[in-house]
């Protein structure tokens, strides 16, 4: 991870700033909001917590928005109604955006990315029945699959999504092709664990609470966590289509700037526990605080009696480092859609980045609300597989990968 100084992004892009924004004069003038009721998309999820913390606190407010948390029942509800003009933005993962902007996720829209939401806190589970088969691992997963005793199934929560990425690239790195050893499926995530109690699959990636959940159920068990396939990963982002922040370029500003300082107030430890609380509302994530809080606050156990702190639980903010929106982030979703054949060529990474990522608007974002601002719109990061990916020759990494499609 780069050092954020918030030095050199922020000078080169300062003259993009309206004069008003940065003197911190926000309500007036031609710098108001076009549009002030804004509906954000969500899904139960622990990561959803920037949308409803800026909402409650009021942070919303102080940008002269008024942000509507809208609950959806499935990723491809949060595609329609955003695609449709239904949702104005939405908490979404990562790669549902670059895979309805290139026409693999949906149909095709030109899409925005405004800032990440969340780095970490999701997982891979394995349903009970597989410790009685000696499954405990990914080692023992693989020798057990490729006995070729019967077919199993793996559940995500999205086709070009994060979910489906983490448990793809952690199943190729035990040596299982998801393609053509298993079979995988689409669950929305608060289904995930009642489809591995009644036998629907035999593992699932889904993001918190519902790993925790399906422990407190004694229906599943942790075998990695996602942060465990990529330290400080990007998962889910502030995502909207393109056209939206064309017409409404300072709401959209208004609306990075409230979930900042959202962001911000969840990584202050003193408050995590009462965020915590708000979001397992029935209006929220609906599930018990005590699903919620152990790995919202770090404290993680496997539900096989291994307990630890995970220093790279879920992060909103971490200093600044969190939101902003890394081309190589993006990129590296492309990489893998091209390695698992969701791509059939490879598109230009760098341009698509380029035209997703609001890096120009979230700068100015970050410039009101004191965030600080990275070194470099590139990152570098060392996976489990001990592949490093910084963003550049992302033509020869997606083609670099043994188990591909």
């Amino acid at each position: 991870m780069n050092k954020t100084k918030g030095l050199s992004v922020a000078a080169a892009l300062m003259a993009l700033v309206p004069p008003s924004v940065r003197q911190g004069a926000w309500a007036a003038g031609s710098d108001a909001p076009e549009k002030v009721d804004v509906k954000i998309g969500f899904m139960p999820l622990t990561d959803c917590a920037s949308v409803v913390v800026a909402a409650a606190k009021g942070f919303d407010k102080k940008y002269g928005i008024n942000i509507v948390p809208s609950k959806e029942a499935s990723w491809a509800a949060v595609r329609d109604k955003t695609l449709s003009g239904e949702l104005d933005a939405a908490h979404v993962l990562y790669g549902l955006v670059y895979g309805v902007h290139l026409g693999i996720g949906g149909p095709k829209q030109d899409m925005a990315v405004l800032m990440t939401l969340n780095n970490n806190g999701q997982g891979i589970s394995l349903a009970n029945h597989l410790l009685r088969e000696g499954v405990t691992d990914g080692p023992a997963l693989a020798r057990l699959i490729k006995t070729g005793a019967r077919e199993f199934t793996f559940a995500h929560t999205f086709p070009t999504g994060t979910h489906a990425m983490w448990l793809y690239y952690w199943l190729a790195s035990h040596g299982i092709n998801p393609f053509t050893e298993v079979k995988t499926i689409t669950v929305p995530p608060p289904e995930m664990v009642e489809n591995a109690r009644i036998g629907n699959m035999d593992g699932f990636c889904v993001g918190e609470p519902w790993n925790a959940r399906g422990i407190f159920d004694k229906v599943s068990f942790s075998v990695a966590s996602s942060q465990d396939v990529w330290a400080d990963h990007p998962e889910k982002v502030l995502g909207t289509t393109a056209g939206f922040v064309k017409r409404h370029p300072n709401t959209a500003r208004a609306i990075t700037m409230a979930l900042l300082e959202a962001a911000r107030y969840i990584d202050n430890p003193e408050n995590r526990s009462g965020v915590a609380r708000l979001i397992s509302a029935e209006a929220y994530v609906n599930a018990p605080l005590e699903v919620i809080e152990g790995r919202f606050l770090g404290k993680y156990e496997d539900g096989r009696g291994k307990a630890w702190d995970d220093p790279h639980a879920m992060r909103f903010y971490n200093d600044g480092r969190v939101p902003f929106p890394y081309l190589s982030d993006g990129m590296w979703f492309l990489t893998q859609h091209k390695r698992w054949g969701l791509l059939k060529a490879h598109p230009d990474y760098l341009a698509v980045a380029r035209q997703i990522n609001q890096i120009d608007l979230y700068t100015q974002a970050a410039i009101q609300t004191g965030t600080p601002l990275p070194e470099s719109d590139m990152r570098a990061s060392r996976l489990m597989d001990g592949v490093v990916w910084d963003g550049k020759r992302p033509d020869e990494y997606a083609d670099s990968f043994g188990i591909k499609f």
